[in-house]
């Protein structure tokens, strides 16, 4: 993975389960990660398990696009030719409704 974070920033995460309440669109999204035309958009994440929870946009299919959970140790393997998965180090974050890609995602405009 290109721009690895570091175990302090993974650990500055909202832990795994403690947004549970609060609403999809309203979730603080933390982290963006990509490769190609896939995005991962991380709002939690689990220290002893590495999975993190969030929204997942795979080969811009936004039709098929969700909420759900994906591994950090498997994200940092993955690899297509000699492109990595990479973090994107100028992201802000932001409530998931502000994220364009997700937006459009859930209203059904992909």
């Amino acid at each position: 993975m290109w721009n690895k974070p570091s175990e302090k920033q993974l650990n500055r995460l909202p832990e795994l389960y403690s947004t549970e309440s609060v609403l999809l669109m309203e979730k603080g999204i933390h982290m963006h990660l990509f490769l190609g035309g896939c995005d991962w958009y991380v709002a939690e994440y689990d220290k002893e398990s590495q999975n993190f929870f969030g929204f997942v946009i795979l080969n811009n299919d936004y039709l098929n696009a969700e909420w759900g959970y994906f591994n950090f140790s498997e994200l940092c393997e993955l690899k297509i030719d000699f492109v990595e998965v990479d973090r994107d180090t100028h992201f802000m974050p932001t409530k998931a409704k502000c994220i364009d890609k997700i937006v459009k995602a859930e209203c059904g405009l992909g």
